[in-house]
């Protein structure tokens, strides 16, 4: 991608360019910040961010690190983006100087940049058209500023802002986080969901007035944007007060216009999805051609560990647009020059992240996966992270182990949203063993079964005192604790169990059979662990 479309694509709100000795047609490649010390990774082409530094000095000393390195541009903020002596050095040493706006947060505009660099497709993709079609896109979006007289936005139909118009100064706090989150705040969406404007936008292809409720919001005039009976996004204008039915029936219009774009856009997003869908899953599944895919993917160095993220909405627009949500969250990982490669295969979200990323705070404190079980709303998508892989050949068995979490967490055998394999081992043993015995109907077998009619056709309690124990290997206290008994009566039922079934409990093998018998019971059902009480 070229500096110029760069600063196109993100716009003017949040960089402008302070000088370009050699023009804004130059190639940028990643996004690096400085470190106060000046170590950083810096490869030829890499945008260089000056986070916090407005030192006249340390703004010298970096640029002269970055020119000497053949930086792609350095970006600054005020007073050391447009102080003279600065200036001067960053032309006489042909290096890019981009002020970056007070206003925008330096977290923002790192996943500003990167969402732009990844609009680019992977770098044999050979998808274009979708960054190509963003300098189109703010231009629309200021074209249909004018035509309703206030500043617009344009969404996906997942809420992800794809370009904005001028006229900040008329916007509202939410419109200045939406910019730079390039997504609308989970709060406001929250909002607009409770007053059913998204299935508004759904049904209906005239203008929706949102009234300001929130604090710190203005109203809003909502265009929706269809095309044969399809969302594909809306256009989101910021206005005084009810606007009048001209003005509005024009501003409904320019939605058409908005459709051919955002087909476009599709069209090549699609494409790349597509490219990196198959690259995901060839690595996952240690296909044919996996080492080379992971290079594309820029997966060079590990360790890593895979990341099954599954969606629990019925309502299958609702699941689609969460597990866009997911997906873009993970795409999106902050904090990390590496951008994890992730797809939707299957309905499941899959991820491959730096192994040291993919753990659950421990001091209470936020954590990334953490924040990704909240991306969607409720209920919670279900998280689960695959055991570490050390080579791009061992991805494909991380894959294997956060699906077998994913499944016990569907099947509610973890009663709970999010689990690490690493953690739950035992379960997944457990889980396929039930399934072996499952197919090869062994619960059937013996004389359990004559047991398990008893218990059904008298309300006893035999099974569960029996699995009790099991697994407290003949102990009669602690089965009896497990069950929640008295081990005096847990005695009499041993007995009374006795009675109904002839069971030589003394033989080990018969101890054996009839606990995994009862393991393939309790794990082996679509519904959840079966439980025994008293």
């Amino acid at each position: 991608m070229s500096l110029q479309r760069l600063l196109g694509s993100v716009g003017p709100a949040v960089l402008s360019g302070v000088c370009a000795p050699k023009g804004t047609a130059v190639p940028v490649g990643d996004v690096v910040i400085a470190e106060p010390d000046g170590g950083f990774d810096l490869r030829p082409g890499d945008l260089v961010l000056g986070v916090n530094l407005t030192d006249r000095s340390q703004a010298l000393r970096l640029l002269s690190a970055c020119a000497a390195r053949s930086a792609g541009a350095l970006l600054l903020k005020a007073p050391a983006a447009v102080d003279e002596t600065v200036v001067t050095a960053a032309s006489a040493a042909g290096l890019p100087l981009v002020q970056v706006e007070q206003q925008a947060g330096w977290a923002q505009v790192v996943s500003l940049l990167r969402a732009v660099l990844d609009s680019e497709g992977y770098a044999d993709s050979g998808t274009g058209a979708v960054g190509a079609e963003a300098g189109d896109l703010f231009g629309l979006a200021d074209a249909i500023a004018a035509v309703i007289d206030a500043p617009v936005t344009i969404e996906d139909r997942s809420s992800r802002v794809l370009a904005y118009s001028a006229r900040q100064e008329r916007g509202d706090e939410a419109r200045v986080a939406t910019i730079m989150g390039r997504h609308v705040p989970d709060d406001v969406n929250a909002h607009f969901r409770r007053h059913g404007v998204f299935r508004r936008i759904a049904q209906d292809t005239g203008p929706i007035y949102v009234p300001a409720v929130v604090e710190g919001t203005k109203p809003r005039l909502v265009v929706p944007v269809h095309a044969g009976g399809d969302v594909l996004g809306s256009i989101w204008a910021i206005v005084p007060g009810p606007v009048p039915a001209e003005r509005a029936e024009a501003f409904a219009d320019t939605a058409a216009v908005a459709a051919l774009h955002l087909l476009r856009r599709r069209a090549g997003a699609d494409v790349e999805r597509l490219v990196l869908t198959d690259m995901v899953a060839t690595v996952l599944h240690g296909q044919e051609g996996a080492a080379d895919a992971a290079r594309r993917l820029g997966l060079t160095a590990g360790p890593w560990r895979v990341i099954a993220v599954g969606v629990r909405c019925e309502d299958d627009e609702e699941a689609e647009r969460q597990r866009l949500t997911v997906w873009e969250r993970m795409s999106r990982f902050r904090g990390s020059r590496l951008r994890p490669p992730a797809a939707i295969v299957g309905g499941v979200v899959y991820g491959i992240v730096p192994a040291e990323t993919a753990t659950w705070p421990t001091d209470g404190g936020p954590a990334w996966l953490e924040t990704l079980c909240g991306a969607t709303g409720r209920p919670a998508p279900l998280v689960a992270v695959g055991g570490l892989a050390a080579s791009v050949p061992g991805l494909a068995r991380s894959r294997e182990q956060a699906d077998d979490t994913l499944d016990l967490l569907r099947t509610g055998l973890i009663a709970s949203a999010q689990a690490v394999h690493d953690d739950v081992w035992a379960t997944v043993v457990l889980r396929h063993v039930a399934r072996s015995a499952a197919a090869a109907r062994i619960t059937g077998v013996g004389p359990l079964q004559q047991l398990v009619d008893h218990d059904e056709a008298h309300g006893t309690s035999g099974v569960p005192t029996l699995h009790a124990w099991l697994l407290e290997m003949g102990d009669p206290r602690a089965a009896a604790a497990r069950l929640h008994i008295h081990p005096n009566t847990l005695r009499h039922r041993m007995r009374r169990l006795q009675d109904v079934v002839a069971l030589p409990l003394d033989d080990p093998q018969v101890r054996t059979a009839l606990l995994l018998q009862l393991t393939a019971r309790q794990y082996g059902g679509e519904a959840g662990a079966e439980t025994y009480s008293a």
